[in-house]
């Protein structure tokens, strides 16, 4: 939308996470709270999106995509969401559109209810359309005030709010949708709170209704959308939630997942149908497996791994960085670093690639119908021919290649002689 622009707030502390690390970047399902935001300006179709940093600014600035849709500002001091959004009024000074300002921990809001509080806002022409969920312990939100006519007239933080008004469940998302002539005029007239010592943008409401412009709202379907992340404890809980939404989505789409109370998998991770994973199996960020898998129990899959269809990855198996053809088989405990793996390779139990030497990550070839015995260790680089085989504990040490056929065994490996058949007497 070329009449939409986008303000995530990127720049507080996160004092209650007790972290060295800025709160935008502590992850959920593999991937950090910043790019959940980001991924949703862009859906929404967002023209520009301005990413207002403060707080460890340049640890925040690494992680953020190269992309001139993109603006980094940078929020001086630290003093309240106002004066972040603030802060990035020059990124809009000249817009007649309208701008939508999301928190930069909002990684459950859906892209359906961003789009709907947007077409609201468009159809309603009103100055401000906001996001409200109700919640049964509202505990640390800033609450819904409403007047006559049940229309809010303001957001009351908690901290400044009556013991009446902390009654009520109807609390802000945190989520605005601004005419961006109304936002540049408001933003001037919010106050310092006297409390805090902050700019609060909630005050925002309050102006706006004192200026009898029209104000509404949109109330969220689902109230795990309104979940902010301020301390580990909530951050747990919005992993679990994303965790099971990402379970949920790959059974809809006939990945059989046994137990989801104990199966974690990362954002990004495609699954084909038909594959099963068993209980405690732990799939990490970019893996790919084939239709027709069984994947676990007790088995991780980590960054950068392929793995082909009709494969079976059993009870203890740890895969990084590796590409398996199809129908592979390793059932049990072992693992697989840098490797590339033909077709039908058989991996023993308790078979190792060493592919690190101290400096550098080294790969192993496993040519297809190769047979990998137990407690076999590869130490990269090694190259297995083609329908191979090494025996139980055998090491195959660096810069080895087992030729095609051959079988080699021992530690050191060394080959087999072969059998000479002796010929007939006529």
């Amino acid at each position: 939308m070329k009449d939409l622009q986008t303000i995530i707030l990127a720049a507080g502390k996160g004092t209650r996470m007790k972290s060295d690390l800025p709160k935008v970047l502590h992850p959920v399902c593999g991937q950090p709270l910043i790019d959940y935001v980001l991924d949703l300006a862009r859906r929404i179709g967002s023209a520009k999106i301005n990413v207002v940093v403060g707080h460890r600014s340049s640890q925040v600035r690494a992680v953020l995509p190269k992309d001139p849709k993109v603006r980094i500002v940078i929020q001086r001091q630290l003093k309240g969401t106002g004066d972040a959004v603030k802060s990035a009024q020059s990124q809009f000074i000249h817009f007649a559109g309208d701008v939508l300002i999301l928190s930069g921990d909002a990684v459950l809001l859906k892209t359906k209810t961003l789009k709907d509080l947007v077409l609201k806002h468009k159809k309603s022409q009103a100055a401000v359309t906001f996001l409200t969920t109700v919640m049964q312990h509202p505990e640390g939100y800033g609450r819904i005030i409403r007047g006559f006519g049940g229309k809010a007239v303001a957001i009351r933080e908690e901290k400044d709010a009556t013991e009446y008004e902390k009654n009520i469940m109807e609390i802000n998302a945190g989520v605005y949708c601004f005419r961006a002539p109304v936002l540049r005029e408001a933003i001037r007239h919010i106050k310092l709170n006297p409390k805090k010592k902050e700019y609060y943008l909630t005050d925002i409401i309050a102006h706006l209704t004192e200026q009898k412009a029209r104000i509404e709202t949109l109330e969220t379907e689902d109230p795990a959308e309104g979940l902010g992340i301020n301390t580990r404890i909530e951050l747990a809980r919005v992993e679990d939630i994303m965790r099971q939404r990402i379970l949920r989505q790959l059974m809809l789409n006939g990945v059989t997942v046994v137990d989801p109370q104990t199966t974690y998998v990362h954002q990004n991770v495609i699954i084909g149908r038909d594959t099963v994973i068993r209980p405690f199996t732990f799939i990490e960020s970019d893996v790919r497996i084939g239709p027709h898998c069984q994947i676990g129990p007790f088995a991780r899959l980590r960054p950068g791994t392929r793995i082909g269809s009709g494969v079976q990855l059993g009870n203890y198996v740890e895969v990084s960085r590796t590409r398996m053809g199809r129908q592979c088989v390793m059932k049990h405990f072992g693992f697989l670093g840098d490797a590339r793996i033909g077709s039908k390779v058989n991996i023993g139990a308790g078979a190792v690639t060493a592919n690190y030497d101290g400096k550098n990550k080294n790969v192993t070839q496993i040519a297809e119908h190769a047979f990998i015995g137990s407690d076999t260790i590869l130490v990269a680089p090694v190259k297995i021919g083609k329908k191979s085989m090494t025996g139980a504990g055998s090491v195959v040490t660096r810069g080895r290649s087992v030729p095609a056929g051959r079988v080699v065994v021992g530690a050191p490996a060394r080959l087999l002689e072969r059998k000479v058949k002796a010929k007939r007497k006529k």
